[in-house]
Order: structure tokens, then sequence, then C-alpha cells
């Protein structure tokens, strides 16, 4: 049986986010050990990679215990294909529960093994590099739509290439980091000169980031049928907009201080081999036919279902305002990378590419306040009688994601971050 109980000697429920078919990677540190260190998740637990590399990667697998070592995951991004998939059958090995290395040995078990309930967490990568595609389909027609009318939606170019643009790395915070409202040129009437405030149309983003592996040099693009090998893992990700504030400033260069405010990442990275059960056909991409270096059939969509929640500040828990799975994003992370590279643009390991914010095809499914409350003609209602155009201070956002196995899920946690009101700026 694939049962998520079953194949480990650690304790899984079927509804956690963390059996061994997932073993997602991360950093955490511990009040008594500050010291940044690898972890992976399994059930309610952290296994301490910086314990159990020096005992457990010996012969063969000897260059994995300075990759484990390591304060961020990025010499293990670094490693490709052949070395994480190494890793993941030591450490799957490890915790099985018919191998008593650790299952018998009560000493390293107490050592190596963390309650995940009081590790913090921090960023998994040092992340050199940061874009964010514009890939949902549904989205870009829906805000299209808001600003230029039906007919004028998607813009030419839009069925052709994955449009992109490059965000700001060193704003990326990892889930539970408050977020502050910025402040910001706006120009709430077009007939009046631009005023200056706290963003009045603060936004979440529901997305989902992967991790680059292995690089490519200068010069050198990475052809879409060679793109898996460069893409290491996957994270939930809500790209914090500030709507007002890109309105009046994105023509003719595109986001800047609207987007640049903050972005919040999950902790746990889902590696593509654990993903790999969860591929489907990819979307049907014949009118336009995208040009041919753009062109794979092997699967490459995935079946992670999304939500987004809301939970105001008097609010005993969050409340679900969207519910979408990733499989409705029209262009792939293949064609996104390949895309990317064609110029002989470098990536290196550890940079974040972002899927863009994913919508499906009904209201209930749309990734942001701006669809969801159709520019704010139509307010959400929450369990605790308050409605909601955008985002208030004090309301935090919650993400959450899974893909549904049999009897079992490989799933990312969440990816939570509350609203601080912005800073009084003396005029």
């Amino acid at each position: 049986s694939k049962r998520a109980g079953k194949m480990s000697f650690v304790e899984v429920s079927p509804d956690s986010h963390f059996p061994i078919q997932n073993l997602p990677y991360g950093v955490f540190s511990t009040a008594d050990n500050p010291r940044h260190r690898i972890g992976v998740a399994i059930g309610e637990w952290v296994l301490d990679m910086s314990v159990v590399a020096p005992v457990c990667f010996t012969g063969p697998t000897l260059a994995l215990q300075a990759v484990f070592g390591e304060t961020t995951l990025n010499l293990l991004m670094a490693l490709g294909h052949e070395g994480w998939s190494l890793a993941r059958r030591e450490i799957q090995k490890l915790l099985s529960k018919d191998e008593p290395f650790l299952r018998d040995n009560k000493e390293l078990r107490e050592k190596c093994l963390i309650p995940r309930s009081s590790v913090n967490m921090h960023l998994p990568a040092h992340i050199g590099d940061y874009t964010d595609f514009y890939s949902s389909r549904e989205h870009a027609t829906n805000v299209g739509t808001m600003f230029r009318g039906p007919e004028n939606a998607l813009m030419p170019n839009w069925l052709h290439l994955p449009v992109g643009y490059h965000g700001r790395a060193s704003s990326i915070v990892v889930s539970g980091t408050p977020i502050r409202r910025p402040n910001g040129q706006t120009r709430p009437d077009p007939d009046k000169p631009p005023v200056f405030g706290p963003c009045k149309l603060m936004d979440m983003e529901l997305e989902m980031a992967y991790f680059i592996g292995p690089g490519n040099e200068q010069g050198q693009p990475i052809p879409v049928t060679r793109a898996q090998e460069h893409i290491f893992g996957m994270v939930l990700m809500n790209d914090w907009s500030a709507r007002d504030i890109q309105k009046w400033e994105y023509v003719p260069l595109g986001p800047f201080l609207g987007k640049n405010l903050g972005t919040t990442i999950s902790p746990w990275v889902v590696t593509m081999e654990a993903l790999a059960p969860f591929a489907r056909p990819n979307p049907v991409q014949t009118d336009p036919l995208p040009l041919p270096y753009l062109r794979h059939d092997d699967p490459f969509s995935f079946d992670i279902r999304l939500e987004a929640a809301l939970q105001a500040k008097d609010m005993p828990e969050p409340a679900t305002i969207a519910r979408v799975n990733f499989q409705s994003m029209y262009w792939t992370i293949k064609q996104q990378v390949a895309h990317h590279t064609v110029t002989g643009c470098n990536l290196r390991p550890g940079d974040l590419l972002a899927s863009g914010t994913i919508s499906g095809k009904t209201p209930d499914s749309y990734g942001s306040m701006l669809e969801l409350s159709w520019k704010g003609t139509k307010p959400l209602s929450l369990p605790n009688g308050e409605t909601r155009k955008f985002i208030q201070d004090y309301d935090t956002v919650v993400m959450s994601g899974y893909c549904q196995g049999e009897g079992y899920r490989v799933g990312f946690g969440t990816c939570t971050g509350q609203v601080l009101p912005a800073h009084k700026i003396q005029e």
C-alpha cells in the first residue's frame, strides 16, 4: 500500500501534507540552536539533516555530507537530478518502517527528529534573481477586461509567449513575516495631479513559484526539451500588490513599486520528483501554435489543489475566499524556463521563477482580490459580517495547496502574511 502512515516508522496522518512520499526540504533553526540548517519535513516532525548526514551519507553518497551541512539549499539545488534522486532514496530508506538504522536508535532519533511546531523556518535558499510570469489565461483575460474591455482583454503577444518581468529578490520573505502597507504615488482622479500616501488597494496574488537547480552558461539557452533538468522544486507564493500604485506607474516599463514591497513564499520546497505522480497533460496550445522553441509534449502541468483564505483581526480562523487548481495555467514552467533563457540569459541555482496569479474560470477560483471583488464593484462577505474589496490593515492571508494521492497527500503547508499599517510619513 502507498498509504502515508504505512510506509514510515514516523506516524503520519492521511491528511498530513508531509508523508514519506513528499519529503520537502527547508531551512530551519531552533531556540536552543540558532544556526540555520537543512531539514526534511515528515508528518509533524523535522528531520535535521545536519545531524543525520554525517552518519548516513557514507561510501558512494559521501559527497552529500557537505551539501547537507550548508545553511541554505543552494548547493543541493546545484547538484542536479542524479544527486537529488540519490538523496531522496537515502532519506526515504532512512525513514522507512523496515529500516532499523534510525527507527531503533532512540538517541539518534531524539537528536535528529524535532517537532515541527518548535522550529523557526527561514528562506530556503539565497535567491539571486526573481522573475514573475503572467501565465494564467483566465487571470490575464479578467484583468484585461477590467481595464481595456473584453475585445482587447489579451494583448496581441499573450498567446505567443510567456509574458514576465524581473522582480525584486531582496524583498522575498518566508511565510509568517508581516508585510507593511506601502506609501506611494497614486492618481485616483485622472483630472487632478497625483497624490502621495498609503496604498488604498492592497492585494494578494495566489501563485506558485519554483527554484532553479543547475544553471546555464551566459549565451547558452536551455532547450525546452531539457528544461526539467534545471527545475528543483516548488513553493506557494503570495505576490503582494499595491494596485493603485501599480496603475499609475506601470506604463511604459511595467510593475515597479506596486510589486517590490514584499513577496511571501512557503518554507518547504516540494521536489519535482515528489510532484511527478501528479503531472497531467499540458493545456491545448493550437490557436496559435507556439513557435518551435516553446513546444514540448511531455506532461508538465500539475494537479495541485490551491486555496486562499482571509482572516480579519477579530476572526477566530481564516475564511476561504478562492479555490483553484494549478493545472489551469496556460504556459508550463518548462516553457517559462525555455523562454527566459532563449536570449542566453543565465539562470543560477536558487533563482526563483513564479507562475503569475492563478485564476480559474469561475468567480470562486480567482486568485486576487482585484478579480474576486471585480475591481471593488462586488465586495466579498466575511463570516464575521465584514466585507472586503481589498485587503485591510491587520488582515492575514493564508494560502495552502496539496496534491491528492491514493490515501496520502503531497502538500506545501501554508504561506501566510499579515498586513501592517503604512508608516506615517512626515510631509
